[in-house]
């Protein structure tokens, strides 16, 4: 796949393209039913599939004072390669600016159609993009006849007869519904973090564990519990109990620390940069009156967590 950016790098044009404009964050399976069919389309017609996505997310950009900025689902970088996973040909990115929203949709438009070419021009149905929002089926469908393309209109994405949502799936990360979190994404999530120092407590009641520090700030992390997660070392799937919040029982402060206990891992993980993936929920994170109350607890957590079947 052969990843450009909109503005700076050469853009080879082909008219003989499926195309489709939006953020794809997470790649979930609404967005990979609608890859399928692009990718089964131009393959029919000897043709290429072409994504065009945002960076920064344009929630971000145009982020309104007092509200909490949105937490994405992947980082620009896992989007790319999940969209070659998906057979898409070229993605072009598109550097979202506060000047680049004041674009008219039609002149965007056009624009495309001139600089990369489209035959296919797939849409969601309540799909708006462009300046006020101005970009929609209807613009396209106008737009169609002069520039020889065809519009595929989709219906609202689903899977397994569920509507799906970018934002379906982060308040459910937020909510600790990490099962339906996963349904929706087609594939446990996954947090990307470097390992670093804390302040070993958790070796002192037998428990030791890796406190992770998220590569990307504008990554979402779910909310405080415990839950079984999984981290691939070395070829080999270890399964781990994370615990994300406060840690109530030994401390008072209020930032967010994320960390790690691996069941079948003793290596020093210092400075590693590691990946993550959730699969189920646990519990609730609580305070307990004691630590040795705490290690019982942590040890029929990992009973569970033994249990548990998990998969990539």
């Amino acid at each position: 796949m052969t990843v450009v950016n909109y503005v700076s790098d050469e853009i080879v044009f082909d008219k003989n393209t499926v195309l489709t404009v939006g953020t794809y964050d997470g790649v979930h399976c609404g967005h990979q039913g609608i890859l399928k069919q692009m990718r089964a389309l131009a393959d029919a017609n000897n043709g290429r599939v072409v994504v065009l996505t945002f960076h920064p997310h344009p929630q971000i950009v145009l982020q309104k004072e007092g509200r909490e900025p949105v937490r994405l689902l992947t980082s620009i970088d896992e989007r790319c390669e999940m969209l070659e996973a998906m057979g898409v040909d070229v993605t072009v990115i598109i550097t979202f600016t506060r000047e680049f929203a004041k674009t008219p949709a039609e002149v965007f438009v056009r624009d495309v159609a001139d600089k990369i070419g489209v035959q296919q021009f797939f849409v969601g149905h309540d799909h708006m993009f462009g300046r006020d929002r101005g970009g929609n089926e209807e613009l396209l469908q106008q737009l169609s006849t002069e520039l020889e393309f065809e519009v595929k209109t989709l219906e609202p994405l689903q899977c397994d007869g569920e509507v799906v949502s970018s934002s379906k799936i982060r308040a459910a990360l937020v909510a600790g519904d990490i099962e339906s979190a996963n349904a929706m994404l087609g594939r446990p999530y996954d947090l990307s973090g470097t390992v670093v120092q804390g302040d070993g407590r958790g070796r002192t009641i037998g428990f030791p564990t890796a406190n992770i520090e998220p590569v990307n700030a504008s990554k979402l992390v779910p909310g405080n519990g415990v839950y079984v997660v999984s981290y691939e070392f070395e070829g080999r799937v270890v399964k781990g109990l994370a615990n994300i919040g406060h840690r109530p029982t030994f401390t008072t402060h209020k930032d967010i620390t994320i960390e790690v206990h691996f069941l079948d891992l003793d290596e020093d993980l210092y400075d590693r940069t590691i990946t993550i993936h959730f699969h189920a929920f646990v519990r609730n994170e609580k305070k307990f009156e004691s630590a040795e109350a705490l290690t019982e607890q942590i040890e029929n957590d990992r009973q569970h967590a033994y249990e548990l079947t998990v998969t990539h």
